[in-house]
């Protein structure tokens, strides 16, 4: 299955509203790569004060869509879901460039690539653009980590 709607996102996703930042999965290589979609919408929580005369989504929320995508890549790939046992963490952030703002009514699509493994972190190549245009880049690193929970 390449393409995923909203409710197959959220099945493979502990995040909720308004932390969401992948509205669909577009396609999936598992153990490959990935291609999400941020549908940017002007009633995102965060425009009213980021910027009132100037909305421009946040760095910080391009590089949570990032991981998320990457996060729906890895359990796709494991053969696993969400659980309340395990959470998947940022470790590293390397290379994060911003090229372009993002603005209510843009459609962001991520591209993850996934690089390797080493001791249960994972490496990922993630590129977001706006209709073909790179709006940012990073290289990120995430681990799933035991919550303790029983």
């Amino acid at each position: 299955m390449s393409d995923m709607d909203v409710n197959q996102v959220l099945a493979h996703l502990p995040q909720r509203y308004p932390m969401i930042m992948v509205d669909r999965v577009k396609e999936c290589e598992p153990g490959k790569r990935i291609v999400a979609v941020k549908n940017v919408s002007a009633n995102e929580p965060y425009f009213p004060g980021h910027f009132p005369h100037r909305p421009i989504m946040p760095g910080v929320l391009i590089l949570e869509a990032m991981a998320q995508a990457a996060g729906v890549l890895s359990f796709r790939s494991r053969g696993i879901m969400p659980d309340d046992k395990s959470v998947y963490y940022y470790v590293g952030i390397d290379n994060a460039r911003f090229k372009r703002p993002v603005i209510p009514g843009d459609v962001l699509e991520i591209e993850v690539h996934f690089e390797r493994q080493l001791r249960g972190i994972s490496k990922f190549n993630c590129v977001a653009r706006v209709a073909g245009e790179v709006a940012a880049e990073a290289t990120i690193l995430c681990a799933m980590q035991s919550t303790g929970a029983k």
